[in-house]
C-alpha cells in the first residue's frame, strides 16, 4: 500500500510510494545539528497549581532523530508529559533538558526560540475555522516574519505533500476529520521543527486514515525529525514497531511495571 494517496501527478512521490517532503526555503541550516540526547528528563515531577502531583520521578532520554510512541491508558499522564516537552509547563521538581539546555534555567524571553524548534499536533486539531487550509498552515511563517511572496508557494507544496492540494482554499469546517488532521500536521512542520510531538493524532480518524497519518510522521522522521506520538491505539502500535515509552498513573513503567527506560516494541 502506498504511504499516502496523493491526487494529481506522481512527480512528488518516491519509488517506495512515500510522498516527498518539499524543501523549506526558510531554513538555511541543516535540520538536525544535535547529536546524542535531544530530550532528557531526570526525576521529573509535575503538578497543576496546588493540585496533586500527576507525574512522579519520570526519567528518560530521547536521541536526536529517534521515533517513539508514548503509551498508557487514558488519564495516565501522557498529555501532561507532552506539555512538559513542548514547554507549556515547567516541572515542579527534577530537571528537563531540551536541545542540551536545562529549561529551568532558560529565561522566559528565550523560551520562545526553543519552542520554535518544536512542532505540536493536537488531537483536537486547533485549526482556526475562519481561515483557509493555506492560511492555517501559513500562520507560523507569518508570525516569524516570512515574506508573503514565498509563503503561498511553500505552503501549497506542503499541502500537496499531505494530499490536500485541491483543498488549499477550504475552511476547516468543510474538511473531514482526517483532512483537518493533515492540515494540522502541515502547520506543525511548516518551519521544519527538530522535534514533532503528536498527542493522539489518530484519535478522531478511522483506521485507514490513521495509517496514512502515521506514514506521514515516519516520512518526517526519515529526514531527521525526532518524533514522539502519544497513543493508546494498539493496532497502530503493532503495525509500526517503534520504541515505546509507557506511563501508568504518572509513573514511567517498563514491562514489569517498574520505572524504566523506553522499551523496544516487539516485531
Amino acid at each position: 500500500m502506498a504511504a499516502l494517496l496523493l491526487s494529481g501527478s506522481d512527480s512528488g512521490r518516491r519509488a517506495d510510494g512515500y510522498a516527498i517532503l518539499p524543501p523549506n526555503p526558510f531554513r538555511k541550516e541543516k535540520l538536525v545539528a544535535a547529536v546524542g540526547d535531544i530530550v532528557r528528563f531526570e526525576s521529573v515531577g509535575m503538578r497543576y497549581r496546588r493540585g496533586a502531583e500527576v507525574l512522579h520521578d519520570v526519567s528518560f532520554s530521547l536521541a536526536a532523530g529517534s521515533f517513539h510512541f508514548l503509551t498508557g491508558p487514558s488519564g495516565a499522564g501522557k498529555s501532561s508529559l507532552m506539555r512538559l516537552m513542548y514547554l507549556a509547563h515547567r516541572p515542579s521538581r527534577g530537571s528537563i533538558s531540551m536541545f542540551g539546555r536545562d529549561v529551568s534555567t532558560v529565561p522566559r524571553p528565550e523560551l520562545a526560540a526553543l519552542r520554535r524548534r518544536i512542532g505540536v499536533v493536537f488531537q483536537d486539531f486547533r485549526l482556526l475555522d475562519h481561515l483557509s487550509a493555506l492560511d492555517n498552515v501559513a500562520l507560523p511563517l507569518r508570525i516569524a516574519g516570512a515574506k508573503e511572496g514565498q509563503i503561498r508557494d511553500h505552503v501549497a507544496e506542503l499541502l500537496r505533500w499531505v494530499g490536500l492540494e485541491e483543498q488549499i482554499d477550504a475552511k476547516p469546517t468543510t474538511l473531514s476529520g482526517g483532512e483537518q488532521q493533515r492540515v494540522a500536521i502541515a502547520r506543525a512542520v511548516i518551519a521544519r521543527p527538530q522535534i514533532l510531538l503528536a498527542d493522539e493524532p489518530t484519535g478522531n480518524v478511522d483506521g485507514e486514515i490513521a495509517i496514512r497519518l502515521m506514514y506521514l510522521l515516519e516520512e518526517l522522521n526519515k529526514i531527521g525529525t525526532t518524533v514522539v506520538v502519544a497513543t493508546h491505539n494498539e493496532a497502530l502500535l503493532e503495525r509500526f514497531p517503534h520504541p515505546r515509552i509507557r506511563i501508568e498513573n504518572g509513573i514511567l513503567a517498563g514491562p514489569d511495571g517498574a520505572n524504566a527506560a523506553p522499551e523496544t516494541a516487539e516485531t
